[in-house]
């Protein structure tokens, strides 16, 4: 007689952010018998079913005040707890493993109320609300960042990092005619781009090209400017879908901080001026730059301080100085866990089997 497999359903959804940690794990778990717990029309309908057989569930955010639109919410939230108890008891799980988000609220409560398991993680410093309110219900929190810890209760954390796709972790062609010994400046704003980084960049692009750079922009899909600077050695494009590549063969990445891009940033080396997302939930964009800029790893802006002349004098300076550029690989090297998917993935074997 054989044993059966371990049945665990992650509840991981909307942004890469939350799906690209959650699949590394999953990838790792070869001899565990894994769904998925999703949201219509998310991102994880377009990367999951070929890997994961998908369950989806509607629920809503919770980030508005009290009031008449709080009972729809609240009477939702009801309706997905019982959804997943039933997509739990359906399917015989073991355990669920999640990424945080909104549908890591109803996931916890279905779960627990059934006495399974609960192993949550957190990319970002600063978690999110229904990572603090639903934490204490959760077997362990595994944290991205060894200073979030101290967002949680006690004895409740464990520090393995933030997983990334594996294609970071070994060395990516990058498929543009770019020159081998030039400096590389990217350019990223997250997923969906970042306006705001835009227009200061192009205002610099003819001074950094000037000084012998080439750039790659990957400008988002919601910038009606995108394309309206054209030179040889400047790349815009709204979507790049060889990030690892584009990250290891930069001198210099000008970025949002969110956790994902971050952790991918640490892996790889990468000296970055970070641009914290000015309007991101309790602004935890800056609390996960701030980490970069206490290692040496990162220069940090905020976003309403930030010149045209800041941003072109600074490129220019570091793309200048070899040592502060080594300064800050050697910051990330700190931040840096590369084996952060094997890790989770343990730590989930840990807490089913005990």
């Amino acid at each position: 007689m054989t044993n059966s497999p371990v049945r665990l359903l992650i509840a991981a959804s909307g942004t890469g952010g939350h799906l690209f940690p959650a699949i590394a794990t999953a990838q790792q778990l070869n001899n565990y018998h894994i769904e998925w717990l999703g949201v219509p029309n998310r991102l994880e309908t377009k990367l999951v079913p070929s890997q994961y057989p998908l369950h989806t569930i509607s629920v809503e955010g919770f980030q508005q005040k009290l009031g008449l639109g709080s009972l729809k919410i609240l009477t939702g939230l009801i309706g997905s707890i019982l959804q997943v108890r039933r997509i739990l008891k359906q399917g015989n799980f073991q355990g669920l493993f999640s990424t945080g988000g909104y549908i890591a609220a109803p996931a916890i409560i279905a779960a627990r109320s059934l006495g399974l398991p609960v192993i949550l993680h957190e990319s970002n410093v600063l978690p999110g609300k229904v990572t603090r309110w639903f934490s204490r219900l959760c077997n362990v929190v595994a944290v991205g960042f060894e200073e979030g810890a101290k967002y949680f209760p006690t004895g409740k954390t464990v520090y393995v990092g933030t997983p990334v796709r594996e294609q970071f972790l070994c060395r990516q062609p990058l498929d543009l005619l770019i020159p081998e010994n030039v400096p590389v400046i990217a350019v990223v704003g997250g997923s969906q781009g970042a306006v705001a980084i835009n227009e200061l960049v192009r205002e610099c692009v003819p001074t950094w090209v000037e000084a012998g750079a080439w750039i790659i922009h990957q400008t988002g899909e919601n910038d009606p400017d995108a394309f309206s600077v054209e030179h040889p050695q400047y790349f815009p494009m709204s979507f790049y879908d060889n990030m690892a590549g584009l990250f290891q063969r930069s001198n210099l990445v000008i970025s949002r901080a969110g956790a994902g891009t971050l952790t991918e940033l640490a892996v790889t080396h990468t000296p970055s001026i970070l641009i914290p997302y000015p309007y991101a939930a309790e602004n935890h964009q800056a609390y996960n730059a701030e980490v970069f800029n206490q290692h040496n790893a990162a220069l940090v802006f905020p976003q309403s301080e930030l010149t045209v002349d800041q941003l072109q004098t600074t490129v220019l300076e570091l793309l200048n100085s070899p040592e502060k550029l080594d300064k800050m690989t050697q910051g990330t090297k700190k931040i840096a866990v590369d084996d952060s998917a094997n890790q989770l993935a343990s730590l989930v074997q840990k807490i089913l089997t005990n």
